[in-house]
């Protein structure tokens, strides 16, 4: 049976290990900026608000981080067609572009790290099984309100 501490556990390596991969990447913009990015494209054309929501995040941040984007040409901002006093974000084929790019310099950096440690990759691979059970698992799972 599973516990508390090793569920603990498991989220503060995974996190551990996706902060060291941003930081050896060189990213050339903040983490939370890809973030935030990843997060817009997920979820397709997307509010403002609801954008924060699903960050945990408030709506100013995001509303400061979505003005960031634009700046960089990563995503535009359109109006709702449900209601033409709310925005949409959207992310643009360039930023699709820097997504892709800001992935595979963080993959290159683990690749190495996986190499220098030594680990054999059908070891690797079932870690990453089971990080992808993990996701499915979340499909339709709404967290505490």
């Amino acid at each position: 049976m599973n516990t508390p501490s090793v569920a603990d556990d498991l989220l503060r390596a995974a996190a551990a290990l996706s902060r060291w991969a941003s930081s050896q990447a060189g990213l050339g913009a903040p983490s939370g900026v890809f973030r935030l990015l990843a997060l817009a494209e997920d979820l397709g054309p997307i509010r403002i608000g609801d954008l924060a929501q699903a960050d945990h995040t408030s709506q100013p941040a995001v509303t400061r981080q979505a003005a960031r984007l634009c700046e960089l040409g990563w995503v535009e901002r359109t109006v709702d067609p449900q209601d033409a006093r709310a925005t949409l974000v959207a992310v643009t084929d360039a930023g699709r572009e820097a997504l892709a790019e800001a992935r595979r310099a963080r993959g290159e950096a683990l690749a190495g790290l996986l190499a220098e440690a030594g680990l054999p990759d059908e070891r690797v691979r079932g870690a990453v099984e089971l990080l992808d059970q993990l996701l499915q698992a979340t499909r339709g799972v709404t967290g505490k309100e």
